[in-house]
């Protein structure tokens, strides 16, 4: 395994080490090239990650092969991007961005790009914690009550496969304010199929752990929140990260249909004015931001399910 790590190793400085040749030394045929620090600046970042990955995974003894294969991966990319962009300008000229000019974006409009995350964010988390409370809340009072079930579970049933994006362009127009509308996408796109799967979760309950608890004889309210509570709570923190990537798709659907602020509308606004270096830099902040989401979602995951 040391041998392999070693090889590996090398071959990924080799490609590193290439990339930084051809970017600062080889000769750009695109005169529309930018200054190319915020490139070696983004390279020596994910440089960082890389490492870190590595000392991770080498701590909890997982495989370090999927972290080698991954940065291979970014390298070549990126070199080949390099090459038909600003070395050859094969590539079209204003469709297909250098990677100069998209990471150097960052550097220019880092406030401004600070201020569309911190808007997506709040409008993320608003809609993603009411949807989910909402469906918890309700769902365990379908699930519970048969009376209430026999409604509910139809309609849940009907309306969870419709995704909210379907809706969303009506939602648009009818609600007052575009970041209410947007707000009710997020909204709908969690509560629907995380209120059906909580209906689903009570009624597949261990027969043993009902019979235990009705011996006690309680209150429907005891019975709720004392009982089927705790039993659901770790399967929505385990579907957690899918009610995150849903609801940031509903996010980023939505702001691309009129909003003025969040990394929808830099992207929407950026493209229609034929500013693509600035859509493929937006494009790459949005993959950042649900990775580093992704992560503390599995943060909060391990720290709340240990046991799973």
């Amino acid at each position: 395994m040391k041998r392999y790590e070693l090889r590996r190793a090398v071959e990924v400085h080799l490609l590193l080490i290439a990339l930084g040749i051809v970017v600062m030394f080889v000769p750009n045929h695109r005169t529309t090239v930018r200054d190319y620090s915020a490139m070696l600046v983004a390279m020596g970042l994910i440089e960082a990650m890389f490492l870190l990955s590595l000392y991770h995974r080498k701590k909890a003894g997982k495989s370090v092969k999927a972290a080698y294969d991954i940065i291979t991966l970014v390298w070549v990319f990126l070199l080949v991007w390099e090459y038909f962009t600003s070395v050859s300008n094969r590539a079209h000229p204003v469709l297909v961005p250098c990677p100069e000019n998209v990471f150097d974006t960052f550097r220019i409009h880092w406030k401004v790009m600070l201020t569309n995350i911190a808007y997506s964010m709040e409008l993320l988390f608003t809609g993603l914690f009411i949807g989910l409370a909402a469906a918890i809340v309700l769902g365990l009072f379908a699930g519970w009550i048969p009376r209430i079930r026999d409604v509910a579970y139809p309609i849940a049933n009907v309306m969870a496969p419709i995704p909210a994006i379907v809706i969303s362009p009506y939602l648009v127009a009818v609600m007052p304010t575009f970041r209410s509308a947007s707000a009710a996408v997020i909204i709908l796109g969690v509560f629907w199929p995380t209120f059906l799967t909580t209906i689903n979760r009570i009624g597949s309950m261990e027969r043993e752990i009902l019979d235990s608890a009705r011996m006690l004889n309680p209150s429907n309210w005891t019975m709720i929140w004392k009982v089927l509570l705790p039993y659901i709570l770790p399967g929505v923190v385990g579907g957690l990260k899918v009610s995150m990537t849903t609801s940031v798709m509903m996010l980023n659907f939505a702001e691309l249909m009129g909003a003025t602020h969040g990394l929808g509308y830099y992207i929407q606004n950026s493209i229609t004015y034929a500013n693509y270096t600035h859509a493929v830099a937006g494009i790459l902040t949005i993959g950042i931001v649900v990775t580093i989401l992704s992560a503390l979602v599995t943060k909060v995951q391990k720290v709340a399910i240990r046991w799973r």
